[in-house]
């Protein structure tokens, strides 16, 4: 089960990944969660694609902003970066920031195509052994507009505010300016770090938009190459298919070649210096990546 956009091949077997994160966005604590066995990482020279692990859609997107009925087909898919769920509106804002508003489901939450309208895909509690936390980019009375770990990137949905949600605040901000090859991190409005990153070649470039940090795993077996390992929610643009994977975009080191730092050489993960990932891993989940 491959999950990354892979860079020059390192993971032929399986891998047990620990989860480094908590359960909270406002807490910095970690704590060892579930693992999560894996055949290959975000660092080979071959990606991973965008396998849909709960069957597929035939509808064509739909963009929903009143309460639009639907005929949703078959089951509903869990949101996650495996699924592909072509009845997801799409984000209309993908420069924008929000107030750091961030939720995580208590338990399953339906998600719908707008607020009273037609429910398309379940939220699930975890993604990838972490758990679920997504951020809020608008609010109407009793619903949240969320985005979406799922393809198509961009995706987005309306879930019902309530007891059944955790709430909590983020006020971290990733920005990637895929050009200029440099990631800046603020916290507050201030600047926490600027660094020079590699990005995404031509042929597999690195997805602009606006997503989140997803989760955040590790492998000490991979310490030479990137132990740290946080996947975005986005996904690679270019390779649909490889391995049966969903072709998860992530942030990562890469400790064996510091040349490779200001120049677009990834199949669409975004290479970061040991300085960089060690500010970003502790940067709490659901907090926005906003990439230019």
């Amino acid at each position: 089960m491959k999950l990354f956009v892979t860079e020059p091949s390192l993971f032929a077997t399986a891998l047990v990944l620990r989860v480094m994160r908590s359960a909270r966005p406002v807490s910095r604590g970690r704590t060892a969660a579930a693992a999560a066995v894996l055949t290959a990482l975000c660092l080979t020279a071959t990606a991973c694609g965008s396998s849909d692990a709960g069957g597929s859609n035939s509808s064509s997107a739909v963009s929903t902003p009143h309460a639009q009925k639907i005929d949703v087909k078959g089951p509903l898919k869990a949101a996650t970066t495996f699924a592909k769920i072509d009845y997801a509106p799409r984000d209309t804002a993908p420069d924008a920031t929000t107030d750091g508003t961030v939720v995580h489901p208590r338990s399953v939450q339906l998600i719908y195509t707008a607020p009273d309208g037609t429910a398309f895909a379940k939220l699930p509690v975890k993604q990838l052994g972490n758990p679920t936390w997504v951020p809020v980019i608008d609010r109407r009375d009793g619903w949240l507009h969320v985005l979406l770990p799922s393809r198509p990137d961009g995706s987005t949905g309306w879930i019902k505010d309530g007891a059944k949600l955790d709430t909590a605040h983020t006020s971290s901000v990733i920005r990637v300016d895929v050009d200029a090859r440099r990631l800046t991190l603020t916290k507050d409005g201030r600047q926490v770090g600027r660094w020079t990153v590699a990005v995404g070649k031509k042929q597999t470039p690195t997805p602009r938009g606006r997503t989140f940090l997803m989760a955040s795993i590790i492998d000490a077996k991979q310490a030479k190459y990137t132990p740290i390992v946080l996947p975005l929610g986005t996904h690679s643009q270019t390779l649909d298919t490889f391995g049966g994977g969903p072709g998860t975009v992530a942030m990562h080191g890469w400790t064996t070649d510091p040349s490779v730092f200001g120049h677009a050489v990834s199949n669409g993960c975004i290479r970061v210096p040991t300085a960089a990932l060690t500010k970003l891993r502790q940067v709490p989940l659901g907090s926005l990546v906003l990439i230019r």
